[in-house]
């Protein structure tokens, strides 16, 4: 197949879905999918087989939960608007408020709803804020100083009439033992105020499918919590987890430039545009092809995205034999928070989406061209 391409494959994504189902049943704690690092619909039959629900922080992933995974979301968006919140009301189960200020602006619409649909009733929950964190790039940790995520403890004077759930986010790509830390931080301030709720939802970032988390552990941490508060339902909300190691990126060497001693490889996909974590995090994705460290010894190449902006290149990477135009590279590892995060700068083609089933047959998901970025621009 020509590339550029996405790829998910099927057998990794149900092995995911089977750990992920397992953890759940074992420890009791509803365990739903945060659409923010997987939209992609087309392959969200697969996660219906499994009862798999959803989270959303915008009226479009709300919609597309109710579309296309058939259920109701557990919404949070850091501020809402008259507009908003009325489709949210639509099709949420859940509506969690960043503020006490946001939830008693919409307080009296929600109560409206909720004395009108005595079946299909929304439960509100506040986003608090532990200010505990291990995360230590600041883009992704919503705990640190000056965080607009979550109310303090020191702010929550009086638990407001109508809240039954508490959410907290303190994790990205995390262990178990992280969890702790966040739990224990969180019990101490606001502890006082779980008797009064029906459940707490710990958020994203529990990496439960990486080799080496400890699964026992977690199941254990989720089962003694349960114990120490009786009744509270608890919620996760993993990202990465549901897709993690599920699919690759497959580019082409189109060129093969020097400048001042660096060599660079030039592919046809581009970081900004389709990886663009690599150059946020910042991170090395996996070359399939490359060694497993920097060897200047052998042929080591920076590789350089096909677009106009200076710092779309990543590296170094080392090969056994020297690159040349035509040669395939592998960017492992990216189906979660990649394809969501994709856009069109510079107009570059936009990698197509296929999906390798448990047959080995390759179903092409969507294919992008000219109409998709003019239809964008305008």
């Amino acid at each position: 197949m020509e590339t550029p391409f996405y790829i998910v494959y099927e057998e990794k994504l149900r092995r995911n879905l089977d750990l992920i189902t397992k953890v759940s049943s074992e420890s009791g704690a509803k365990i739903i999918m945060a659409f923010k690092a997987n939209a992609l619909w087309r392959t969200f039959g697969i996660f219906r087989e499994y009862g798999i629900e959803s989270t959303a922080s915008s009226v479009n992933e709300m919609l597309l939960a109710v579309e296309e995974l058939h259920c109701k979301t557990h919404t949070y968006c850091p501020a809402y608007t008259q507009r908003s919140i009325q489709k949210f009301m639509e099709g949420s189960s859940h509506i969690t408020f960043n503020s006490v200020d946001q939830f008693m602006k919409f307080k009296p619409m929600i109560d409206k709803h909720n004395q009108e649909n005595d079946d299909d009733k929304i439960s509100c929950g506040l986003r608090i804020n532990p200010m505990c964190s291990v995360i230590k790039t600041d883009i992704y940790n919503p705990c640190c100083p000056g965080s607009r995520f979550g109310i303090l403890a020191s702010d929550l004077n009086e638990l407001p009439q109508g809240i039954e759930g508490f959410h907290f986010h303190a994790l990205c790509e995390s262990s178990s033992y992280d969890l702790a830390l966040v739990l224990n931080a969180m019990e101490e301030q606001f502890g006082k105020w779980l008797p009064r709720l029906k459940w707490i939802n710990m958020g994203g970032g529990h990496l439960i499918t990486r080799k080496g988390y400890d699964l026992q552990h977690l199941i254990h941490l989720i089962k003694d919590f349960k114990r120490r508060h009786p009744g509270l339902e608890v919620i996760l909300e993993p990202g990465s987890a549901f897709c993690w190691q599920t699919g690759d990126l497959e580019a082409t060497v189109i060129d093969v430039v020097q400048n001042s001693g660096i060599k660079t490889a030039i592919v046809d996909v581009s970081f900004a545009c389709h990886m663009p974590d690599c150059l946020e995090m910042p991170y090395m994705p996996v070359i399939s092809q490359a060694l497993c460290n920097v060897d200047n010894s052998k042929p080591t190449y920076r590789i350089g995205g096909n677009s106009c902006l200076s710092g779309d290149y990543v590296g170094d990477w080392s090969f056994d034999t020297p690159l040349k135009p035509g040669d395939r590279i592998t960017f492992e590892d990216m189906n979660h928070y990649t394809t969501v995060k994709t856009n069109m700068f510079n107009g570059i083609d936009h990698p197509a989406i296929v999906l390798k089933r448990l047959d080995g047959t390759i179903e092409t998901l969507r294919e992008f061209g000219y109409q998709d970025y003019k239809s964008r621009m305008s």
